[in-house]
């Protein structure tokens, strides 16, 4: 086929193909989101122009930008942004990618919030990353205040940004530090929601090469067992809750026997209760401050 004969439709089903033979499980997906970025359009609209010759530029721009996804970059990173909880955030490589499974946390929290309606609620995201928690409970949460805490500038620069850009930069605080040593001694929220690190150093070696090569290791590994974060979370988590507060953050499905057994020794901390994902593994762990 010459350069000329290219149409919107040929090159998409040309990428799939050769995509898919350089290892992604969504090689139509990543086909259409790379077309419509470098096209100017909605992925639908790829489907209006089907026919129509794809211009030297357009085609100039897509070939670079598979060229970079067969070698592995993930998709976020070539187009900049990721939707979460039906919002587009912007995505770099100093963040991790947002997952659907985080969603869990956020409706978790909402859930409870419920719970608190008529009066001004707190919230603290640990490890904010690009921002997702932190931005959506303030987009969603009438009266709540959010102290967003990374211990990357550059993840927090991301996660400024994107508050600016959803218009609740207002509401957010944001604060370089580890974990929830970051805070104040005597400050006191009624929710603390994390997307912590949980992937052990034997399974970061087993993960596919576009997330090692590609995502912040920093945002997964928490350590030789995958529990080292959430353990010190478990630990200072009391000290920050309301009397009734929550503690809510995600899990890998294979630490979850771990996870719980860091709760025989924490006062403070209530029950858990666990939250599954819609493979029914699971997901989020939830936990109230209760009387010592």
């Amino acid at each position: 086929m010459t350069d000329a004969q290219w149409t919107i439709g040929s090159l998409l089903r040309w990428t799939t193909d050769y995509l898919r033979q350089h290892g992604s499980i969504t090689p139509r997906l990543d086909a259409e989101v790379l077309l419509a970025e470098v096209h100017g359009c909605q992925r639908i609209n790829l489907y209006i122009a089907y026919e129509e010759l794809a211009s030297d530029e357009t085609r100039v721009a897509y070939r670079e930008l598979v060229r970079r996804r067969a070698e592995g970059t993930p998709v976020a990173y070539l187009v900049g942004r990721r939707e979460f909880y039906s919002h587009q955030f912007r995505v770099t490589p100093d963040v991790l990618i947002p997952r659907p499974e985080t969603e869990f946390v956020l409706v978790a929290l909402l859930d409870l919030v419920k719970q608190l309606e008529g009066r001004p609620i707190e919230v603290v995201d640990v490890g904010t990353g690009s921002g997702i928690l932190a931005i959506c409970a303030a987009l969603h949460i009438p009266d709540c205040r959010v102290t967003a805490i990374d211990i990357s500038p550059a993840s927090l620069h991301v996660a400024q940004t994107n508050a600016a850009s959803q218009k609740v930069e207002d509401r957010v605080e944001f604060v370089e530090g580890d974990l929830l040593a970051a805070l104040d001694p005597d400050q006191i929220v009624d929710f603390i929601v994390s997307n912590p690190p949980y992937v052990s150093e034997v399974e970061w070696e087993s993960l596919a090469p576009n997330i090692r090569e590609h995502e912040p290791r920093q945002a997964l590994v928490a350590g030789e067992t995958g529990t080292e974060v959430i353990a010190q979370l478990i630990q200072q988590a009391p000290a920050h809750l309301r009397l009734g507060g929550w503690l809510v953050f995600e899990i890998s499905p294979m630490i979850l026997d771990q996870v719980e057994n860091l709760f025989v020794d924490a006062p403070g901390l209530g029950p858990t209760r666990i939250v599954k994902d819609l493979a029914h593994h699971p997901r989020v762990v939830l936990t109230q401050r209760v009387e010592n």
